[in-house]
Order: C-alpha cells, then sequence, then structure tokens
C-alpha cells in the first residue's frame, strides 16, 4: 500500500520553511482567501443597491473556511476548471447566496487577487524576520566593533579592518534588503474588479451604466481586502512586472545571505569564525572531528536556488499576450510560492546563525601577531625615510625581508620573523625602537570602530525604532 513517502514532498515545505509562511502559501490559505474576496465583492455590490440581502451575505460568512476538498476535487474533475468548482462547492453550502455568488467576475478576480494577498501577507513575515537578523547583527557589530583582524582582498592579506566592521559589510546589505521589501510591500498594488478583459464592462451593466458605481465598487473592495493602491489599468491580470518586482526584491535577500555564508564558511576555515554547532550535532559520518558550517552551506544552496526561480517573474512579465494568456499560470504557481518559501527558509537559517556566531578570539590574535610586522612596515619605512633614509633603498631592504619572513612563516611556521630581520639595518632598526609603542593592532584598523557606530546610529537604529517586534521563536530544525 502506497502512502505519502511513495510521493515527492518539496524540501521547502517538509525541510526548510516555516509553518506560518507554509500556510501562507497553502490551499487552505488561498482558497478561503477566494471567498473571502467573493464576499467582498457582494458586501459592496449590496451597498451599492443590488438586490442582496444580509441573509445572503451572512450565508457565505459562515463558510469562509470550511473547505470540503476532496468534493472540490470531484468538482474539478467533472468541470476542468478550479474556480468554478470552488463557485459551485461554495454554492451546494450556501444555497440562497449561491445565486449572486461570482457576480460580474472573471476567475482572475480570485485567483489574481489572492495571490496579491499571499504576496502581501508573506512580504509582512519576511519583514518582520528580517529585522531579527538586524537586531542580531547590529549587536554583533558593537560587541567585536574594536577587534582587529586581518583584512583580505583577493582573499590574500591585505590590512587590518575589525571583526565588526565586516559584519557590518553583511549588516548594510540586509538593512538595504529591508528598506527594498518595505518598498515593494507599499507600493503593492490590488489588481482589483475589473472583469474579464480589464474594461469592467459586466459590471457597468450590473448598475444600469453607473459609471461612478463602478468605480465606488473597486475602492470599496480594495479596502475591504486591506488594499490602499489599485492597478488602474489591467488587462484580464494585472501587470506580471508587480511579480518581478516582487520576487526581485526576494533575490536580493538571497544576494545578501549567500555573500555572507561564503564569508562565514571562508571565516570557518580559517578558524576565526564559526556558525553554532549542537552538543551533539555530527560534522561527518567518517571524520568525527570535523565541524562543518552546514547552515551557511545550506544557505548557499537556498540562495542559488531562488536568484535562479526569480528569474521566472521576468521572463513570464515579457511573454504575456495582449490582455491574457494562460501559460503563466503553471510557472507563477510554482516560482511565486516557492520564492517565498525558500526567502523564509534562508531567514530562519540566517536568524539561527547570527543568534550564536562564535569568534575564536585566539586564533584571530594569532593571525594579527603573524601579520601585524608586514602591515607595520609602511609606517617602519616611513619612519626611517624621515630619520634621512632614501625611501627606494629602504623599501627594497623591507621587501626582501618581507618575502623571507613570508616564506618562513609559510613552510615552518613559528613567529614573523619580519623585525628580526630588519633589524639588521641601521636606519630600520633605530626606526623600530622609536615605534615600538606604536605596534598596537587597532592603530592599524583605521576609522572602523567609528564607522560601525556612525552606521548603525544613522541608518539601523533609526529603521528598527520604527517597529516593535516580539522575538520569533525556531518554528523548524536547522
Amino acid at each position: 500500500m502506497s502512502d505519502e513517502h511513495d510521493l515527492y514532498q518539496n524540501p521547502l515545505v517538509s525541510r526548510y520553511a516555516s509553518k506560518a509562511m507554509n500556510r501562507i502559501f497553502s490551499d487552505r490559505f488561498r482558497f478561503s482567501t477566494w471567498r473571502r474576496l467573493w464576499l467582498a465583492l457582494a458586501e459592496s455590490q449590496r451597498d451599492l443597491g443590488l438586490p442582496i440581502e444580509e441573509a445572503d451575505l451572512e450565508e457565505i460568512r459562515s463558510h469562509l473556511d470550511d473547505i470540503d476538498f476532496e468534493r472540490v476535487r470531484v468538482l474539478e474533475n467533472e468541470l476542468r476548471h478550479d474556480v468554478m468548482a470552488h463557485v459551485h462547492a461554495l454554492r451546494e453550502l450556501c444555497p440562497k447566496a449561491g445565486r449572486i455568488l461570482h457576480l460580474g467576475a472573471t476567475s482572475c478576480y480570485v485567483t489574481d487577487n489572492s495571490e496579491l494577498v499571499q504576496m502581501r501577507d508573506g512580504l509582512v513575515l519576511l519583514l518582520t524576520k528580517l529585522r531579527q537578523v538586524i537586531r542580531q547583527l547590529r549587536s554583533f557589530c558593537l560587541q567585536e566593533k574594536d577587534r582587529p583582524t586581518v583584512g583580505y582582498t583577493h582573499f590574500q592579506v591585505a590590512q587590518f579592518t575589525t571583526v565588526g566592521k565586516r559584519a557590518g559589510l553583511w549588516l548594510q546589505d540586509l538593512v538595504e534588503d529591508h528598506e527594498e521589501l518595505e518598498r515593494v510591500h507599499r507600493d503593492l498594488r490590488f489588481r482589483g474588479v475589473k472583469g474579464t478583459t480589464g474594461t469592467q464592462d459586466s459590471f457597468l451593466k450590473l448598475f444600469g451604466g453607473d459609471a461612478s458605481k463602478v468605480v465606488r465598487l473597486e475602492k470599496l473592495v480594495t479596502a475591504r481586502m486591506g488594499f490602499e493602491r489599485v492597478y488602474a489599468l489591467t488587462g484580464q491580470t494585472y501587470t506580471r512586472k508587480q511579480d518581478a518586482k516582487v520576487l526581485g526584491v526576494l533575490s536580493g535577500i538571497a544576494q545578501s545571505a549567500g555573500k555572507f555564508s561564503s564569508d562565514l564558511r571562508l571565516l570557518s576555515h580559517l578558524q576565526e569564525l564559526e556558525e553554532p554547532f549542537g552538543k551533539k550535532q555530527i560534522g561527518s559520518s567518517a571524520m568525527a572531528y570535523k565541524r562543518n558550517p552546514m547552515r551557511s552551506e545550506r544557505m548557499a544552496a537556498l540562495a542559488r536556488w531562488l536568484i535562479t526561480i526569480s528569474q521566472n517573474a521576468a521572463l513570464t512579465a515579457s511573454t504575456q499576450w495582449l490582455e491574457r494568456t494562460l501559460d503563466d499560470s503553471a510557472n507563477r504557481r510554482l516560482a511565486i510560492g516557492e520564492s517565498f518559501l525558500c526567502a523564509d527558509a534562508i531567514l530562519e537559517l540566517l536568524i539561527n546563525v547570527t543568534s550564536g556566531l562564535v569568534v575564536q578570539e585566539e586564533v584571530i590574535a594569532r593571525h594579527v601577531r603573524e601579520q601585524l610586522p608586514f602591515i607595520a612596515s609602511e609606517e617602519l619605512m616611513m619612519e626611517a625615510t624621515k630619520a634621512g633614509g632614501d625611501r627606494q633603498a629602504l623599501h627594497e631592504v623591507i621587501r626582501a625581508a618581507a618575502i623571507a619572513a613570508s616564506e618562513e612563516l609559510k613552510t615552518c611556521g613559528g613567529e614573523n620573523t619580519f623585525f628580526a630581520r630588519v633589524s639588521a639595518d641601521p636606519l630600520l632598526g633605530a626606526a623600530l625602537l622609536r615605534i615600538q609603542d606604536r605596534l598596537d593592532p587597532k592603530r592599524f584598523t583605521g576609522r572602523a570602530a567609528a564607522q560601525v557606530e556612525q552606521y548603525i546610529a544613522s541608518d539601523v537604529d533609526p529603521l528598527l525604532a520604527r517597529f516593535e517586534d516580539v522575538p520569533l521563536g525556531d518554528e523548524i530544525s536547522v
């Protein structure tokens, strides 16, 4: 006997995304929203004078959530039309109100508008989770703003930065994502009440040619469904460019998370910074000593997937035919829901990882000590030049000593011998003695700590001050 284990299960549903986001994109949420849209339409039509009784509306209200999915499946197999299957299923429950269900509407009244409700609610959930990540990274940045660490360009040693400043780069990306997410949420428009080709002809006829009532009808329904803005013009569907904008900002979250996860994996290799690791967590089935950054790896994988599937929205927007074609339906059914579930899963991972980043202070300090002589070489050269040395000649001595010391570090380990090597030069040796009290690594981090403080004060804190979020508890196993 077969069961659910014989069927493909989408890992975004079964493993990665939260229950809250799964609920928003569930069949129950989608189809109960259809019923709420039919109710909003009927209530607004009644308000504008159509012969719809309060008993009709009460009948619909009493059946907003009791969907018989098996009955709908049977009806859809007969009718080959999902919306009409739900119309008939609700009509069976509402024999009195059935006569006015879906009055003047086309299928996209419920399909498009319900998807906009899902996206709106999904964006709110993502914004809440993103702010939790921002709060946690903010605390980490301030905690680590003064800790010197080796900075890298091309993943080669460059100059010093601080652990908090590096994390500030991750924070800044996510703050920009929040700004874009807010903008897209604010600009999200309702499809509205437009009819078959967007002309509102059916509603104009319902109201005997009274265009003012058609305009008011759309405003009433839009408000009842919780939207402030509605598209002035649509075909049968709202412009799919809106989907592209929404999925584009979700891709932005994936880009930021991908950068974060890549950086953290590199730092894990250096043993400087690590993601949380459970007491009983297993890193490898064969190598018991391994501590793999599995959350960051999963984040990278999901980010790659989200960036890829988000492109479907742009392709769909570019291939619409006139007032509407149905070849976008299956694509959007996959791309929109999975994009939101994927973004949600990524943020769940970010919440988990940023809540418990492990700073290996001694490892970082050792790497700083190894590189400090090289980092200080420019100041050493300037000091010797001021004492009368030839800058170019001193540069050659420093270069040769640095190459030899670096090679020794690579092949033999131990301490950096650069200072010992340059001390043989009279001018450089004397200059080294004069700068000994200036060799605190913090002196070579520039304005890193101040930059972090200023950015948080100017950008992060004002953002967070606008919200009073309650921290989200873990809903999934990460």
